[in-house]
Parts: structure tokens; sequence; C-alpha cells
């Protein structure tokens, strides 16, 4: 049952409004399938399909509200929810940032659902875990991973009429390779809305080929180098800084984006003249609900053009405080690039360290997005434009923002990650001098 239609979804929420004695309500219905299968030293440890829906009914009196969730769509149990909601509603002490059900919407669909993620079956998922554990055992190899696919729906509606209809599908594999001595280590992640753009044989040999390379790694003194950064490197570290383009943020000084006096950095150049950022609900590669978790119609934004700050986002409350228009927030993320490969800003790099993994990242300063973390699976030295040899890892220390104002060049963007709660993401490999490695690591 967790795929509904829009017409079941409708005749249930219209069900739901009609119980409401409340002075508004709101209905969140959602549902999804999801299929996983889980490989370890080149054999497969768990599979399994989860099924679940839910719908959530929330009413308000005045300005105390009340929320109820359940997972049973008969009548009786329809009615029990929007009845446990109002006594909760009646309870609850006002809400002093309360802000009524937005009103009626259109809004205009995205392309997030493909019937081909949708069909995938257990024999698919068994596929692409074999693809990189057979490659693995024949050179003698080890691999790891984790491919999930998920088919959803969300309908949403108020009392105010609106109403929204939406389905979904994504994937996501990740595969870490190692040598059977742990000498050398790769991974790769790969994520799609259809699956005909997923090719489990690429996502596994490029995780081999890391792994590979990077055996009998040597030790570099620790400091600040240009650095060519893979994609989902780079996306690891703009994930600390997309929240900042909140205004709510900014103006409290609670963001990179804040200055002194209750004020905001909007309008001012903090990035290299390269950098463009926008979200898009409609773009082709990553596209996302036309909605934002409070409903609220999103939108093209342009966050950063031409490495000024552009736009923020701004929650219905903190838009009416500030006497300005709401902005849904963002559920993707963009950045433009160019044709180059990471292979040719590799050749263009006398001297350099190639990071194809961040991970571990914790942040330091939320002022200047100082973040610490660790490069894993593949660092490389460059030497002349080629990739000389592996290097043992570093731990860095350095801040995105610093990180976008010292590009050197920008290459060609891939998508990154299929989460909305992690952002979906179309980010560039990137070349990015004195970038600041403070020690060695010998973890692999």
């Amino acid at each position: 049952m967790s795929i509904l239609t829009q017409d079941q979804t409708k005749r249930i929420t219209e069900r739901v409004l009609s119980l409401s004695k409340a002075d508004e309500c709101i209905v969140d219905i959602s549902g999804n399938r999801i299929g996983n299968i889980r490989f370890a030293r080149n054999a497969v440890s768990t599979a399994g399909l989860s099924d679940d829906t839910r719908i959530q009914v929330q009413v308000a009196f005045g300005k105390r509200q009340g929320t109820a969730t359940i997972n049973e769509f008969d009548d009786k149990s329809l009615e029990r929810a929007v009845r446990r909601a109002e006594d909760l509603a009646r309870l609850a002490p006002e809400n002093p940032e309360f802000m009524p059900a937005i009103g009626k919407s259109a809004f205009k669909p995205s392309e997030t659902f493909f019937q081909r993620t949708a069909d995938i079956d257990p024999e698919f998922r068994a596929q692409a875990a074999a693809y990189a554990m057979e490659a693995c055992r024949k050179k003698g190899l080890v691999a790891a991973g984790f491919f999930t696919d998920r088919a959803s729906f969300q309908s949403v509606a108020n009392s105010n009429g609106l109403f929204g209809h939406q389905v979904a599908t994504s994937l996501d594999f990740t595969c870490t390779v190692r040598t059977e001595d742990g000498r050398g280590s790769g991974w790769v992640k790969r994520s799609a809305r259809d699956a005909a753009k997923f090719d489990a044989r690429e996502a596994a040999d490029v995780a081999i080929e890391k792994a590979l390379r990077s055996v009998d790694a040597k030790a570099i003194e620790p400091g600040r180098y240009t650095v060519v950064m893979e994609p989902a490197a780079t996306s690891d570290l703009l994930t600390f800084m997309l929240g900042g383009f909140n205004a709510r943020m900014a103006d409290e000084g609670r963001s990179f984006l804040s200055k002194k006096g209750g004020l905001n950095r909007l309008g001012d150049k903090l990035f290299d003249q390269q950098v463009n950022i926008w979200s898009d609900p409609w773009d082709k590669d990553v596209p996302v609900l036309p909605w934002d978790g409070d409903m609220l119609p999103r939108e093209r934004l342009q966050l950063v053009k031409d490495g000024r700050i552009n736009a923020l986002n701004y929650s219905q409350y903190w838009a009416k405080q500030k006497g300005q228009r709401a902005i849904g927030r963002a559920g993707n993320v963009i950045m433009a690039g160019t044709d180059r490969t990471t292979e040719e800003l590799i050749a263009s790099t006398k001297k350099g360290v190639l990071v194809t993994r961040t991970w571990y990242i914790r942040m330091v300063d939320p002022q200047s997005v100082l973040l610490t973390g660790l490069t894993r699976d593949g660092t490389f030295y460059i030497e002349n434009g080629k990739v000389k040899h592996p290097i043992k890892n570093f731990r860095f220390n350095e801040s995105p923002v610093t990180m976008l104002n010292n590009i050197e060049e920008i290459g060609k963007p891939v998508v990154i990650g299929g989460d909305e709660a992690n952002y979906s993401m179309l980010i560039p490999s990137m070349k990015v001098r004195d970038f600041n490695f403070t020690s060695l690591s010998d973890a692999v």
C-alpha cells in the first residue's frame, strides 16, 4: 500500500479535513518502498525490502498547535488521529512564532519518478553487488558496499485549499574496495533517480582502480598544497556551508553570512568570480519535490552569482519579521562547471595533491565554516600534470568559503547524492590553491 495514487490521497486528505473542528488543519501523507542489498568481504551479508505509509495531521486553535501521526487509513483511525491532534493543541501553549497555513498553491510538477527505478527487483540488486564482488575476487581484492533503491510518494493538503501530490524514485550505491593486505583502498558513490543512468560495472571499476593505485603510499610533509578535488570530496565540504544561506541564521549572527548589527552579507562578494550556485526543483539531473518541508512552493533560486551572495531562504515567520517574501528551502544545489574532466585539471597542475574522498568531517568554527577532517580511500601526489604516486592521508583544517575563494579551475559537474535531507547535488571537480593539510594520518 506504500505508493498511493493522487486520487487515493485526495480522498483521504479531504476526509481528514472534513473531520477537523480546528481553526486550520494540515495533512501530510507519505509512503515509500525501499529495497537494499549489503555486501562485505566479497559476500552478500543482508538484503531486504521495507514498505511504509503514514499520515500526519497538524491542527491549530489560534496559536496552539497539535500533531498526530498514524499508519492506518480507515475512517475510525483517521478520526482518532484528528481528535488526538486537536486534544494536544488545546493543551499546548501558544506558539509565539505561529504562522497560518499557506494559501492555495499551484505546484509545478518536477520529473522525480522513473518507472525503471520503481521496477528494480532483487535480481537487479544482486547483480549490482555481484559485479563488484566478482571483479574483486579475480584481482585478489576485497569489496564491501551497499545498494539501495526507493520508490515513494508525498501528498500535502490544508484547509485553505492547498493540495500537492508527487511520486519519486532514487537509487544510491557505495562501494569500498581494499587490497587483501589492507595497504590500498578505493571508494565510489553513485546516485540517480533513473536506473538507466546507473552502471554498476563502471562504479565498481572506479573503486577497484583507486584501490590498486593507492598501494605503497608515501608520506609527504603536511602544508598548503594546490589540490584537485573530485566532486564527492568537494560536496562533503560544501554541505556544511549550504545551511548558512538562511536569512534568519545570518541576521541573528549564527552564520558565515552574518554581519555585526544584525545584518547579513547579501550582495557581498565572498567567492571567486567563477562560482555560481543555484537551486532548481526542475533540473533534469537532480529534480526534487516542488515544495519544501513547510509546504512553501520552491523556485529556481540563484544563491551565488559570479562570486556574490545573491539570495537567502526566508521562512514564513522570518519573512514577515523582515518585510520580505517567503522563499522555500532548497532541495537541491547546483554549481556551475565546465567541460573539463578531472584528468584535465590534473594535467594542468605542476605540483599538487589529488583528493578523491573526505570523511569524518567536523565543524570547528560556524562563523567561518572552518572544518576539520581527513582524506581517505585514495590520495595521490601530482607532478608535472601526472599522478606520480599514492601518498599517505592527511588531516585538514579548511573552510569551503576559503576554498571557493581560492579556485584556479573548475571541472565538469556530476550528480552527488539523491536524498533531499542531505541535498541532491550537481557538483564539479575543482582545482584549489593553498588547501591546508595540518598533519599525516596512518589510516588507509
